[in-house]
């Protein structure tokens, strides 16, 4: 390098300047990156809840109805949760009524009993064959002696059933003219439970009464 090319004690110092200005970033984005995680990690490890449900859905705190009629809504749930055990879609189906809405966690929505019924046979033998339903059961509530109102923490697993259930459930069920408990409406929420933590710390009168 001739001395007309070589940089001046100006531009050395410039450009040193500007490596150190560049670690520094480099050290604070990461830095930051690290709290961050940790920050989610927090979160998550204390974002369980307290109101797990009861695994029997005939022993859930019921408001009316009586106990044979919940024991008839809950027998209407197990089948349908036998039938998707058995990756049985028609059997699956008759748990619904004929004009029933049915509502995924991820917002697709289905309606009629030939409708979901066919979505799930489909189901059943792509990427959800073998697997299973797990259902705890949070509270029913009758309305007028035909109407049932159930709702549940529930996950869909393979292999070993999971300890924590990752979504909130809805289940509306009538009485039909043929005396039969079916599911006309579903409706299935996969639980933020990050999210759902931060909202409670910014607000703690957001959170429910029952996880105080």
């Amino acid at each position: 390098m001739t001395a007309a090319t070589e940089p001046t004690a100006p531009a050395r110092r410039e450009k040193s300047r500007r490596r150190t200005v560049a670690k520094a970033l480099g050290a604070t984005v990461l830095g930051l990156g690290i709290a961050a995680a940790g920050g989610y990690v927090w979160l998550d490890q204390t974002s369980d809840v307290r109101n797990t449900g009861v695994a029997d859905c005939a022993s859930v705190r019921a408001e009316g109805g009586s106990a044979e009629d919940l024991r008839a809504v809950c027998s209407t749930i197990g089948e349908m949760t036998a039938a998707w055990d058995r990756n049985d879609a028609d059997a699956y189906g008759t748990a619904f009524t004929e004009n029933a809405t049915y509502t995924t966690f991820v917002g697709t929505y289905y309606s009629g009993r030939r409708d979901l019924t066919e979505a799930h046979r489909a189901l059943f033998s792509g990427f959800l064959k073998g697997s299973k339903l797990a259902d705890s059961f949070l509270g029913a509530r009758f309305y007028g002696g035909d109407v049932a109102i159930v709702t549940s923490r529930g996950d869909r697993y393979d292999g070993d059933r999971p300890h924590e259930l990752s979504k909130t459930q809805t289940y509306t069920l009538v009485r039909e003219t043929d005396g039969r408990w079916r599911i006309a409406s579903f409706h299935n929420t996969k639980r933020q439970s990050v999210f759902e933590r931060v909202s409670f710390l910014f607000d703690p009168a957001t959170e429910p009464e029952a996880e105080r």
